[in-house]
């Protein structure tokens, strides 16, 4: 059974794959976040304990 040869197509493949990741990457970088991050509260809460009616 003959093999096709790589070369050609090897070359396209490449070629796509470059192609694909560098405009998928100038999406990526140029994408905005919606929420800023925010530390979060160093507050404690203080909680009551639960009072159950049957003890």
């Amino acid at each position: 059974m003959p093999q096709l040869n790589p070369a050609p197509w090897f070359f396209i493949m490449l070629l796509s794959w470059v192609t694909l990741l560098l405009i998928f990457k100038m999406k990526i970088l140029f994408l905005t976040p919606l929420d800023s991050p925010t530390t979060p509260n160093n507050l404690t809460h203080h909680t009551t304990p639960w009072d159950w009616p049957w003890t």
